[in-house]
């Protein structure tokens, strides 16, 4: 039987300088780049425990021998001129495929688990789609059953209008909201966990 449950992983090259930037700003380049890949490595590991067929979008380019292993991941590059045509892509691909419930989730939460992926394509049995708010007013999943291209456009990404925005997208059917998380942008994000107490 054909697993129709798709799992989209949203994530950056770890280069020097261009991750977490705004971490950076606190902690150096070096730091972020570190702090990066531990949230990288968090998100595989957790990914690689749900049942689904799980792909891997990268931003600039895909990376062999990576922790991405191809046992567990599809490998495919973003395209699009801004976060929301790259996500619209993403979900349109794999839509083609014919997957029936499709979720998107970022590289940089430590709360993320298995539990509340598995959550997602349960609650997409009876919603026609789920979404995790952030702390910071954007959101860290995103399931649907159904393409709703609106939820791509007309977004000032980053800013702490995108789940109001998105929320409204949905009209007219029916959304699950999930537990707000709180997501690794800024060196105070990191206060909640002792691993990074050596940076306060």
């Amino acid at each position: 039987m054909m697993i129709d449950r798709a799992l989209i992983i949203f994530t950056r090259n770890p280069e020097l300088g261009k991750c977490k930037t705004r971490l950076a700003k606190s902690v150096g380049d070096e730091e972020a780049l570190k702090i990066y890949k531990y949230l990288l490595q968090h998100t595989a590991n957790v990914v690689k425990k749900v049942n689904a067929e799980r792909f891997v979008f990268y931003s600039e380019n895909i990376q062999e021998n990576d922790i991405w292993e191809d046992a567990f991941f599809h490998k495919k590059l973003q395209h699009g001129n801004d976060l929301g045509e790259r996500m619209q892509n993403a979900f349109e691909a794999l839509f083609s495929k014919k997957f029936k419930k499709i979720i998107i989730v970022g590289s940089d939460l430590l709360d993320l688990d298995e539990k509340t992926i598995e959550k997602t394509y349960h609650k997409l049995e009876e919603s026609d789609a789920v979404i995790g708010p952030a702390e910071d007013g954007g959101y860290y999943l995103l399931g649907m059953k159904s393409l709703n291209k609106k939820v791509f456009k007309n977004k000032d990404w980053g800013s702490k209008t995108v789940l109001k925005q998105t929320k409204k997208d949905f009209f007219g059917q029916s959304l699950y909201v999930l537990e707000t998380l709180n997501d690794i942008d800024y060196l105070e994000d990191l206060k909640p966990y002792k691993k990074f107490n050596y940076l306060f």
